[in-house]
């Protein structure tokens, strides 16, 4: 067959070990797909929908950190990737997007789905590269054997992320009949073997000394799911440093500071609790009071350990990268730290605790509302993947906090938009096998209804739908909140439920007003495992009212201990 070479792509994918692949249908694409599905290493979905489909691929290689390959037609079809893709650069996730395209003298010519494809997303991958449109002349074979790997080692690479690849296919693409389909044998596939980074033993005396020298210390963990960080937050905290991350961190460790967005905005004497050395790893965090006490109260010293990559500094304070693999990294600050100031430590950890139990306190007085369903719901999934949507969802959960080793948490934060989360937390369904949580709000939920389009299994998810009929965080921040067309033009009322699109899907649904009711549903999809729905309708005003009196509630007790 003269396209071959578009057959063997999935065969190097396959010696790469590339296992998921999401496809979206298509006539341009057709080579492609048969490629990939009729290659036995590898499990196809099929999503109708490429903006959901590219979500799907997304949640995949957010559990597995190994490309999920993401295949379309020509056209706008390619658009419809660029949110997914965007999130997946920022969130640092691999994904190997084949995009299916016209000849290059077809582009412009009013030929039916064609678009300018090549580079069309632009600074959101890592790479982007165009396979040639023929494959007579030796060279061109290689040259898409060397694309297609090199690729591969893009995406995987520190920091991992989006790599694309453009597909120029003439016709006839269809196979004919009786024409034989196979893999070539002897194919020059690219592997790469790699060591880790590390700092040598001057550069280590070089930050000892400046450790030595900044007593209050302070290891901020961001946006991760890989490391289990246990061990090294137990010695740190015995040595006198401070440990804070988020929601997002699955920092679980009883040591770490997990409610800072509670209690900071509400705290007086705050430069008390300035750290003269500051050591981020991972990506963002989400608390918004944290970023601005740290762009006030700014650590003499900011080091921020990423091997390769851009480097961000969200709180304007960065003086130093220590190009090192954090797992590397760790163990010898451990080794290598002097004692901390014990006290600075104590005054966080003593807001900390009384943070916790306001938190307790609070919400056991809570019937209704929210943000009471979404502690109900955290208190009692005990194991498996918990995803949250951005908005509400995902601050409400970070001023809950998750202890719990056995529940991973996944959020689309990289560009925290509310599309794709029913399609994330499909995807990472479908690739970990495990119990999944999905806490989101109507808004979110909607605009992702087509994650549910398709004829793939929906067990082993649970949706949290918090329906209250707008986009309720409108209500709760001083700018739009205060506007005259806050309802019509911010919040965007709707009058949908749930229920319709859970029997259309072939879901379960439950619906619940009671916290208790909201418990035996979590429960029962535990023991279970059936793919179900379980709504809370809510009043956006009473919501809102709930939220004030749990600052003014906090601002209380933290007056108490101030006293």
């Amino acid at each position: 067959m003269i396209l071959q070479p578009i057959i063997d792509i999935a065969e190097i994918c396959a010696q790469l070990g590339v296992k998921e692949v999401v496809v979206s249908p298509g006539s341009r694409s057709a080579l492609l797909t048969l490629a990939f599905v009729r290659h036995p290493a590898f499990r196809p979905k099929v999503i109708s929908d490429e903006r959901a489909a590219a979500f799907m691929a997304l949640g995949m290689a957010q559990v597995h950190k190994v490309p999920t390959v993401l295949i379309c037609t020509s056209g706008t079809a390619v658009y419809n990737f660029a949110p997914a893709v965007a999130e997946a650069y920022y969130q640092q996730v691999p994904l190997l997007v084949l995009t299916a395209d016209r000849p290059p003298e077809w582009i412009g010519q009013w030929d039916g789905q064609t678009i300018q494809q090549q580079q069309i997303f632009g600074q959101h991958v890592k790479s982007s590269m165009q396979l040639p449109a023929s494959y007579q002349h030796p060279d061109e074979v290689w040259h898409v054997q060397r694309i297609v790997s090199d690729s591969f080692h893009q995406a995987i690479s520190y920091p991992q992320g989006p790599v694309h690849i453009n597909v120029p296919i003439r016709e006839p693409f269809y196979p004919q009949a009786g024409e034989v389909f196979a893999y070539s044998k002897n194919l020059r596939v690219r592997k790469e073997i790699g060591g880790q980074k590390q700092l040598n033993e001057a550069q280590w005396a070089e930050l000892t000394h400046v450790m030595q020298d900044s007593p209050r210390k302070m290891l901020l963990i961001g946006q991760q799911d890989e490391w289990e960080l246990d061990s090294y937050i137990n010695e740190l905290s015995q040595k006198g440093w401070l440990v804070v991350s988020d929601v997002i961190g699955n920092c679980t460790n009883k040591e770490a500071i997990l409610h800072s967005d509670s209690f900071l905005p509400h705290t007086t004497n705050t430069e008390n609790l300035r750290p003269d050395l500051l050591i981020t790893m991972g990506k963002s965090i989400i608390s918004k009071n944290l970023k601005l006490f740290l762009r006030k109260h700014k650590p003499t010293h900011h080091w921020h350990v990423a091997a390769e990559g851009a480097i961000a500094d969200p709180f304007q304070t960065l003086t130093q990268v220590l190009r090192t693999d954090e797992r590397l990294f760790l163990p010898e600050l451990v080794a290598k730290s002097s004692q901390g100031d014990a006290a600075f430590a104590q005054q966080w950890k003593k807001l900390e605790k009384m943070a916790i139990n306001q938190n307790a306190a609070f919400f056991e007085k809570q019937s209704s509302g929210e943000w009471a369903a979404i502690y109900t719901a955290m208190q009692t999934f005990e194991s498996g993947n918990l995803h949250l949507a951005n908005s509400m969802a995902v601050r409400y959960a970070n001023f809950v906090g998750n202890r719990k080793k056995s529940v991973r948490v996944f959020a689309n934060r990289g560009t925290s938009g509310i599309d794709g989360s029913n399609s994330t937390a499909l995807g990472s369904v479908w690739a970990s096998k495990v119990p999944t949580l999905l806490i989101t709000g109507d808004m979110a939920f909607f605009y992702d209804r087509n994650a549910f389009w398709h004829n793939c299994p929906m067990d082993k998810l649970c949706v949290l739908v918090l329906n209250n009929h707008a986009g309720g965080i409108f209500g709760l921040i001083d700018g739009p909140s205060q506007q005259p067309e806050l309802e019509e033009f911010f919040e965007t009322n709707q009058a949908l439920n749930a229920e319709s699109l859970a029997q259309e899907f072939k879901l379960g649904y439950v619906r619940c007003q009671q916290m208790t009711e909201v418990q035996e549903a979590i429960v029962s999809f535990m023991q279970s495992g059936k793919g179900q729905i379980i709504e809370v309708v809510t009043d956006k005003k009473q919501n809102k009212a709930i939220f004030q009196e749990f600052k003014k509630q906090m601002q209380q007790a933290l007056a108490e201990i101030n006293r």
